[in-house]
């Protein structure tokens, strides 16, 4: 039978590599040096029994299958599915955005027999601020001054489009100086 230290060695090579970390990274991970890491890894060592604790929560494996002879290959969801979960419930939310534009112009085209054409401009800001959430949420806020920023200027657009015959393009005007404010906010968040 093989060393157990180094069966044990192999689990932690393998599940460093299969979630992507480099021995330095799992060391920053454990308040511990590279070099621990790679003795662990080879079978020279082994580390104290609260690191094997820190290591199976990392990996979301029970403790037995890095110490003992479970060779079950737990499947966690991998960060590209759960990039692809994360898009795909934004595009149905976003679609639903629309359908509900399109049911509220079929509404009041039945209803008061007129065409009601702004409820598709309004759903432009309604689908940024869904984007906005989501990125808020799952994407570490990735795109999120791009996204206040269509926010605000589609907001504006509609105000101006729906009081179109009111001649109040000047408001327009507003989202100059919001603009700068973000992006002097999102350079100050940048530098940090």
């Amino acid at each position: 039978m093989e060393n157990l230290n180094l069966v044990i060695g192999k689990k932690l090579l393998y599940l460093r590599k299969k979630n992507k970390l480099t021995q330095a990274e799992l060391a920053e991970k454990l308040n511990y040096s590279d070099k621990a890491i790679s003795k662990w890894e080879k079978g020279e060592s082994l580390p104290p029994v609260e690191v094997f604790y820190n290591i199976s929560k990392l990996y979301g494996v029970s403790l037995d299958y890095i110490i003992g002879d479970e060779t079950i290959d737990p499947q966690p969801i991998k960060t590209d599915d759960r990039k692809r979960i994360y898009l795909n419930i934004t595009h149905l939310v976003v679609v639903s955005v629309w359908f509900v534009a399109l049911l509220l112009f079929v509404l009041f085209d039945i209803i008061s027999h007129t065409s009601q054409w702004m409820v598709f401009a309004w759903a432009v800001p309604a689908t940024f601020t869904v984007a906005l959430v989501f990125d808020c949420i799952w994407h570490k806020r990735k795109g999120l001054f791009l996204l206040i920023s269509l926010l605000i200027w589609s907001i504006l657009l509609c105000f101006t489009l729906q009081f179109l015959t009111f001649n109040i393009w000047k408001i327009l005007l507003v989202g100059i100086p919001v603009q700068i404010a973000v992006i002097i906010v999102s350079r100050m968040v940048k530098k940090q």
